[in-house]
């Protein structure tokens, strides 16, 4: 079953390469010089960012359903903890820390102002700050990932077994 599994992921991986990789090609192979204006507007740009849309939108579920299923297994009991690692608490521990990165992304950009462009398009202040909480997101769980790996590779919070 393991196998199954496995070739199944390998051979959606291959077709996912497959379709970035054609849309990538026509995006750039077919119509990307084609200058409106001061501009250059490539042919392909709504397939790409489609694609970009479903990357995201299918990335989204899997981790919201990666996240309700680790939680569920992990309140039913011990279970087997194949790695040593315990999975349900890395998920709500993750999960939490993406909660507070966010409100605090929030809680810094409130009462930002509308932000107008150099060629007078005029960005509304919720979106400013809505784009800059998840800027400030980001940069807390690149942080926090950083200090993890960190901390993983220099084996000071592994437990000795003697």
């Amino acid at each position: 079953m393991a196998a199954k599994k496995y070739m199944t992921s390998y051979y959606v991986l291959y077709a996912c390469f497959a379709v970035i990789i054609l849309v990538f090609a026509a995006f750039f192979g077919y119509g990307y010089d084609n200058p409106q204006g001061d501009y250059n507007a490539p042919y392909c740009t709504e397939g790409l960012m489609w694609l970009m849309y479903g990357m995201f939108f299918v990335t989204f579920i899997l981790a919201i359903w990666s996240v309700v299923r680790s939680i569920k297994s992990s309140m039913g009991g011990n279970g087997e903890n194949v790695s040593g690692v315990p999975g349900g608490k890395v998920s709500v521990i993750s999960l939490a820390f993406l909660v507070i990165s966010l409100v605090v992304g929030l809680v810094f950009n409130l009462n930002e102002t509308e932000f107008t462009a150099a060629d007078g398009t005029v960005t509304s202040a919720t979106m400013v700050t809505v784009t800059d909480m998840f800027l400030i997101s980001i940069y807390i769980m690149m942080a926090l990932t950083t200090l993890a790996v960190v901390l993983n590779m220099s084996g000071l919070l592994k437990k000795n077994k003697k």
